[in-house]
């Protein structure tokens, strides 16, 4: 395949980079602020489909993972060059054919699960002031692009990415994406939309792209207000503004208000005919340890929400499973979250929410109608030989007239060891 222009430099761009940064590997700066961390996640899921006639009537998975990063520091200099890593192992302890699917091992096209599988990346970056380029393996998480953490291993990306922060409370960030590497996966890819569900979003020729531009930025208005804009768009797919205002109001001693507003809008970019409306309102009220939240998300428009394949978005309603982005869909949510610090059990932690959607334009014909309830339950030890040792479960069910029926609970035990 012949590289696009923009392509070509950031290749270009990477290899420059990468090229500087090791010439000067010397610099004391380089080595004396470098860090790296493995973090061991182990992973038990278990999805059980309850609806009759179900293909699979269960996916049922148990692995272990191994996050590696590696972080040098800055060469000393006007221009600062760095270089860091990151690998990517996951191993198989407990699966089958007939069990696979759950998203936390590869498989093959036959159902097979891998007994291991991984990638490794590479990052070249440069540091100018408070402006920064990094150029490779890439993990945003920005309102146009986030990557996926909730399984086994965190999807990522490949491209380059600017940002600065030159002016107090003002981040601004642009950048190029040319391959995704999906959470369950050894390879990179070019990049989908995400259409399951009932999206309705059809394809022209094209059903995929090696190009994602994006840039925006966020501005703290003031200590209580901050709000964003950004801009992203999958070449010959979608385009997309995307904009959030939040505000925190403190009430009195222990208490706080906070308000989180978000709208997106989402239209085709020549090969598909993606065109969405998505508002959603959060409000939180926090007293002592406890956080009472209400949401509302409506979408409107020709389909459902857009975003890249195997990534993460920030509709208010996704949840563990998922994300109510269907065409014409609203919900609401109700939450309870319950910090048992105030109780005196630092780190033990509660959520629990639902969500129910409903309007939903089906294809066939009729109204589709969905709900979902999640728990989680966790626990970071604070002291003694397993300091920072994370322990959580997670519940979910879904209930849907026009998808899955589904229940769900997911095992994560994660500890994160500092190597140097």
């Amino acid at each position: 395949m012949q590289l696009k222009p923009l392509s070509r430099f950031f290749l270009f761009s990477s290899l420059a980079a990468s090229a500087l940064g090791t010439s000067t590997m010397a610099s004391a700066a380089f080595l004396d602020d470098s860090k790296a961390t493995v973090e061991l996640r182990n992973f038990y899921m278990n999805r059980d489909f309850r609806q009759s006639g179900a293909p699979q009537s269960k996916a049922d998975e148990w692995a272990q993972g191994f996050i590696l990063k590696m972080e040098s520091g800055y060469t000393e200099g006007p221009v600062g060059f760095g270089l860091d890593a990151l690998g990517l192992l996951g191993v198989k302890l407990d699966s089958s054919p007939d069990r696979s699917g759950t998203g936390i091992l590869q498989r093959d096209s036959s159902g097979q699960p891998s007994d291991d599988y991984g990638t490794a990346g590479l990052t070249a970056k440069a540091k100018m002031s408070n402006t920064t380029l990094h150029v490779g393996t890439l993990q945003p998480i920005i309102p146009v692009v986030m990557r996926n953490d909730s399984r086994l291993l965190p999807s990522i990306y490949r491209g380059a990415w600017l940002q600065s922060k030159e002016v107090d409370g003002l981040t601004l960030d642009v950048g190029m994406l040319d391959r995704t590497s999906y959470r369950d996966s050894s390879n990179y890819e070019e990049m989908a939309v995400f259409n399951g569900g009932a999206r309705n979003i059809v394809l022209g020729n094209t059903a995929t792209s090696d190009e994602f531009m994006f840039a925006g930025g966020k501005y703290q208005f003031m200590p209580e207000l901050t709000g964003n804009y950004y801009y992203g768009a999958l070449d010959g797919i979608y385009k997309q503004h995307n904009m959030q205002l939040v505000h925190i109001m403190a009430l009195g001693e222990n208490q706080s208000f906070k308000t989180d507003l978000r709208y997106v809008r989402s239209t085709d970019d020549g090969g598909s005919n993606v065109d969405n409306n998505a508002f959603g309102a959060l409000f939180t009220y926090k007293l002592g340890g406890h956080g009472f939240t209400g949401g509302y998300q409506t979408l409107s428009g020709d389909t459902g929400f857009a975003y890249i394949s195997g990534g993460d978005n920030m509709l208010i309603n996704l949840l563990q499973i998922n994300d109510f982005g269907n065409e014409d869909e609203k919900s609401w949510q109700v939450r309870y979250d319950y910090d048992f610090a105030a109780a005196g059990i630092p780190g033990l932690s509660l959520m629990t929410r639902y969500v129910s959607g409903d309007n939903v334009n089906l294809a066939a014909g009729g109204e589709g109608e969905e709900w979902e309830r999640d728990t989680d339950i966790a626990y970071v030890v604070q002291s003694g030989p397993l300091k920072n040792l994370g322990m959580k479960v997670r519940n979910a069910t879904v209930r849907s007239n026009f998808g899955s029926d589904i229940n769900e609970t997911r095992v994560i035990l994660s500890y994160t060891l500092a190597l140097w």
